[in-house]
């Protein structure tokens, strides 16, 4: 823990100041390359001033943001000395929890799920975290959210830490072979060939958290299965960890058709962004579900935000202007279908209107001298 040297009694006008000497741990792991932690830092705390001279952290401010500040930094030298690497990410994730007072950071974010090449994969946001609690304690999660939420890759990080622990025999990893919006015309080679394309993001998540050796050796012998969602029909799931990706581009069936292959000792996780779906009909099975299955015990759902994005900072802002977008233009539509509903009444209004005017001017002309009911002139 850090020492810290309690100030003297501040003068009236003078900022509070604390100072924090940071021992055992090196600096460059605490504020980042060229201290570009410490301009995050600065941002979560715009109210403190922060200034770095050797192993020594001094706060300014006003006390109680000071106090703010200094409980982020003491929380991320423990993370740094549980062997955590901190990101951008790991700051914003760290201040947010403290605010909300959801724990302690170093407590949550600090887990590992598995270790490949001295690399630690761990949830990085509350909300991951969440979610990779809800896959210890259900049988069948849903993984609902942006891009860059760590979605799938947490799913098969558990998948190969539960293979590694022998609570499973096998994974199978699978999603619909559906195009991104545009027709790629008939692809060459074997089906595995023409199917593989669809397939490479959960090839290579595989071989960023096991041995690139042993992957083959894996598949071949059937331990861990990389399939396309057609090949599940018919098919019973037992003892495996089992996850489908991109679900938003399922269609109802499909999605009806996997879930019903759960056999006994499996976990299902299912991930999918519903604002991303790629079906020509647009009717996502993965949209559905939510609403069929919501309640039913042993079934959770996790839903992540833009807060829970891991990727570059830009990718949480664009989120949320697609979100703040399609919130805008649901309400233009809703409000175009009422004044179209409320125009109707209207119309009929106008409908008789328009009767009753034909009518007066036709008992007018009838009325006109030297015209006869007919029209015709008389003699």
């Amino acid at each position: 823990m850090p020492t810290d040297n309690a100030p003297h009694a501040p003068l009236p006008d003078a900022p509070y100041t604390r100072h924090l000497d940071v021992d055992g741990v090196a600096m460059v792991r605490l504020l980042g390359p060229q201290d570009r932690l410490l301009t995050t830092l600065e941002r979560e705390h715009p109210g403190v001033d922060v200034h770095v001279r050797g192993n020594q952290i001094t706060l300014q401010g006003e006390r109680p943001a000071v106090e703010q500040a200094a409980t982020l930094v003491e929380e991320l030298i423990r993370m740094v000395r549980n062997g955590t690497d901190l990101g951008e990410v790991e700051v914003q994730s760290s201040a947010r929890i403290l605010r909300d007072g959801s724990g302690s950071p170093a407590d949550v974010l600090s887990q590992a799920i598995l270790t490949s090449r001295g690399k630690s994969i761990r949830p990085k946001t509350l909300g991951q975290k969440a979610y990779v609690d809800a896959i210890d304690q259900h049988t069948i999660v849903f993984g609902i959210g942006p891009a860059g939420t760590g979605k799938t890759y947490l799913a098969m990080a558990k998948a190969v830490q539960a293979l590694t622990r022998k609570e499973v025999d096998r994974i199978i990893l699978t999603r619909p072979a559906v195009e991104a919006g545009e027709r790629l015309g008939f692809l060459p080679g074997t089906l595995t060939d023409k199917i593989d394309p669809y397939l490479r993001p959960l090839y290579d998540a595989l071989n960023e958290m096991m041995d690139p050796e042993l992957v083959p050796k894996l598949l071949a012998s059937g331990v861990v299965e990389v399939a396309p969602l057609a090949y599940m029909r018919g098919r019973t799931l037992n003892n495996s960890f089992v996850v489908l990706d991109e679900a938003q581009n399922t269609t109802p069936e499909q999605m009806k058709m996997f879930l019903t292959r759960l056999g006994f000792g499996s976990t299902m996780v299912v991930t999918g962004d519903i604002t991303q779906v790629d079906l020509p009909g647009g009717a996502s099975g993965l949209s559905l579900v939510t609403r069929v299955l919501d309640g039913i015990d042993d079934i959770h759902f996790a839903r992540l935000t833009s807060d829970d994005v891991v990727r570059h900072n830009l990718v949480g802002r664009i989120v949320d202007a697609y979100t703040k977008y399609d919130a805008e233009r649901q309400k233009a539509e809703y409000e175009r279908a009422e004044r179209r509903r409320s125009g109707g009444g209207n119309g009929d209004a106008r409908g008789a209107q328009g009767v009753n005017r034909a009518a007066r001017r036709a008992a007018t002309r009838d009325r006109l001298p030297g015209r006869s009911r007919r029209g015709t002139q008389r003699w």
